[in-house]
């Protein structure tokens, strides 16, 4: 059970392995781009492409659904990026349901883990397998992978990682409940949170520190994007780096300097932060340099 492309490498593994992947659910197709036709989600693509049948229930309590979901007589469930599930369908098959969740529980409960990390000036995260119960994200664990974090890893890279390493652990998980090999453990530690993403987090306050600009930069990269206001029209930001820049007394948002072929040096609360990829209102990303350069921008002008 899954829908969008970070679950896709879990449902490949599964279908290659020696168990048999006897169906998928996911999410309805949806309108999408500017034509608004309908697209199909990546794990539907997948599993049409290896043959795999696929169930999309709009409500999950439908009893066409379950009948449905029932007669593929599946011993366990794996869930990868989708909707909280109801009882009625994670207690149905024999051997339990268990999510992949992107980050080393109880850390990092809800829906934006791989971006809270970030935001968070993180040093390590993971990925958790654990069975499901009534609460979100507070299942028993089954296995868990570290990975380490630099400063300035994003989002998107994360993202990527999280679910190739993910896919081994899920197939590591389903062979160790195939077994009767694993050994299920109650979580323990202090739990924090990732809530979902909203419009407003994404803007930038420069009376903020370098670092917690930098780490807020990076962990909505490449989506949704952080941003400010120049000239009185957005600007994202989509790529910095602390800089050794020496400080000024500017007013924080100030720009202090520009580099040819460089990026652009902004003045915070704390430190300068450099610009490195930058995405102007209403046209395509572009390189700091290249941007400053097509809008004449000069030290001294301000980022709102």
């Amino acid at each position: 059970m899954g829908t969008p492309e970070f679950a896709v490498p879990s449902l490949k593994t599964l279908i290659d392995s020696r168990h048999e992947v006897v169906g998928v659910v996911t999410a309805p197709d949806k309108p999408a781009g500017r034509g608004k036709k309908m697209r199909a989600p990546a794990v539907k693509n997948t599993a049409i492409e290896y043959g795999v049948p696929v169930l999309q229930p709009v409500k999950f309590r439908d009893p066409d659904f379950l009948d449905a979901l029932r007669l593929w007589n599946a011993d366990l469930f794996v869930i990868v990026a989708f909707r909280i599930l109801p009882e009625v369908v994670f207690s149905m098959p024999p051997k339990g349901s268990f999510n992949l969740h992107a980050s080393l529980l109880p850390k990092y409960r809800g829906a934006a883990p791989i971006n809270w990390v970030l935001i968070n000036g993180e040093k390590e995260t993971g990925v958790t397998t654990f069975f499901l119960d009534a609460k979100i994200d507070t299942g028993e664990i089954l296995l868990q992978q570290s990975v380490p974090l630099t400063e300035n890893t994003t989002a998107g890279e994360l993202h990527d990682e999280l679910s190739r390493i993910g896919a081994e652990l899920v197939l590591q998980t389903v062979d160790c409940i195939d077994s009767g090999d694993c050994q299920p453990r109650v979580q323990m530690g202090e739990p924090t949170s990732a809530p979902k993403l909203t419009p407003e987090l994404g803007r930038l306050k420069w009376a903020k520190s370098a670092r917690e600009l930098h780490n807020l930069i990076r962990g909505l990269s490449p989506f949704p994007g952080s941003y400010c206001t120049f000239r009185d029209k957005r600007l994202k930001v989509l790529a910095s780096r602390l800089s050794k820049h020496p400080a000024t007394d500017q007013a924080p948002g100030r720009i202090i300097d520009l580099e040819k072929h460089g990026p652009i040096y902004v003045q915070t609360g704390d430190g300068v932060l450099a610009l490195q990829q930058v995405q102007p209102e209403g046209k395509r990303p572009m390189a700091a340099d290249e941007f400053a350069r097509g809008s004449r921008i000069e030290p001294g002008e301000l980022l709102q």
